[in-house]
């Protein structure tokens, strides 16, 4: 796919990290890019440095997703791209008996459904509702109507411990990648995924220092954490690669995750 100002592109959890640095990657190319984010502050500020439009968007609401389809297009008409990286997690035991007192307890289930219906959920409510938006376009030369990339994590593969809701709900991503591409074939749209490993976003910004150099110094090579432009790189090769469809790589230095 040729980006251009021709083209409009949606990136959802655009206003910060991997989100921020793939819209502020497809504005460079002339992209029109809308942000779709819950932080208003921080997503309007990167709207305007880009020229974009910002969406207050709950990615886990029909309405507000519906709600922000519609303002975007009627910014810069129907996307083209979808780029997904709307996500949260955390850490709990499956089971597990509390040190103060030994008391048993359990991963609290609403705790993991609200994990998976951001990522997983979310994720697919958001291409079902583009994909639909591209339909309506008439194809490019090659026949490409659209193409969308979305954000897994390397705990889709080899999740930690306390990862079970964040792991089930990226393994959910990858897993639902090539479905999606194959449902969309036809139509000239083409679905690919992104694992990312350690990367230096927002999420790790308030971790001490000494934190962040053992993360870097468990990755084979480049001994450091991930830049959100290295994950923007990626996305846009994905989206201007033609060949590309179907697909789950891993970006991660070649790191395998240990248990802890």
């Amino acid at each position: 796919m040729k980006l251009d100002n021709s083209v409009a592109a949606v990136v959802t959890g655009g206003a910060s990290g991997l989100g921020a640095a793939t819209a502020r990657a497809l504005a460079a190319k002339g992209v029109k890019v809308a942000i779709f984010d819950l932080q208003k502050e921080k997503g309007e500020a990167v709207a305007a440095e880009i020229g974009g439009v910002f969406c207050e968007v709950n990615v886990t609401s029909d309405e507000s997703v519906d709600a922000g389809f519609a303002k975007a297009r009627a910014a810069h008409g129907q996307e083209r791209v979808l780029v997904n990286c709307a996500g949260t997690g955390n850490a709990v035991k499956t089971a597990s008996r509390a040190k103060e007192d030994g008391s048993i307890r359990h991963f609290p289930l609403e705790a993991f459904n609200w994990v998976i219906q951001i990522n997983l959920v979310g994720t697919f409510r958001c291409i079902a509702k583009s994909a639909a938006g591209m339909l309506t376009l008439d194809p490019q030369e090659d026949g490409e109507r659209g193409a969308i990339v979305n954000t897994a994590s390397v705990a889709a593969e080899d999740g930690q411990i306390g990862q079970a809701a964040y792991s089930a709900s990226k393994g959910g991503v990858v897993g639902m990648t090539l479905p999606i591409a194959r449902d969309l074939m036809g139509e000239g749209i083409r679905v690919n995924t992104i694992l990312p490993g350690i990367f230096d976003t927002p999420l790790l910004a308030a971790a001490p220092q000494p934190v962040k150099d053992a993360l870097a110094a468990s990755v084979p090579f480049p001994k450091r954490l991930g830049r959100p432009e290295e994950y923007a790189g990626l996305a846009l090769c994905m989206i201007e690669t033609g060949y590309f469809n179907g697909e789950d790589v891993r970006l991660d230095g070649g790191i395998r995750m240990a248990p802890r």
